[in-house]
């Protein structure tokens, strides 16, 4: 499976775009220096503003030859095939983007926005499966 960062004509692009703007709006509000939760807590109040359909921290199995080894909680699910992961690091690195690659396969999920509040400016990756 081959995996690109895409440009705005991509898959779901409308609620992609939401989702880009609540974080946003959240790091416009809050800036940088917290936990996850926080973050992850402000979101979810964007979310609700902007009708978006989601589940938080919904667990998902992680299976091993079809048999189930663990259990992952993503931070959002939106829309069913939109996964959001959030850092708030000072740096994302290499192995921040192979974990969500590793998650849009394993979970089958279209598309994986991870976005990172522990910077000046928000950092937002966006992978397409």
């Amino acid at each position: 499976m081959s995996y690109k960062y895409v440009d705005q004509s991509f898959y779901k692009s409308d609620i992609t775009a939401k989702i880009i703007q609540c974080a946003y709006r959240v790091h416009n509000n809050l800036n940088r220096g917290f936990q996850e939760v926080i973050y992850q807590r402000a979101l979810l109040r964007e979310f609700v503003n902007c009708n978006l359909k989601f589940e938080r921290e919904k667990e998902m199995d992680v299976l091993y030859l079809g048999e189930k080894i663990g259990i992952r909680r993503v931070d959002f699910l939106i829309d069913q095939d939109i996964m959001v992961e959030i850092k708030a690091l000072t740096t994302l690195e290499d192995v921040h983007m192979a974990q969500l690659m590793n998650y849009l396969e394993i979970y089958q999920v279209k598309v994986g926005l991870l976005l990172n509040f522990g910077t000046k400016t928000l950092q937002v990756r966006r992978l397409i499966k």
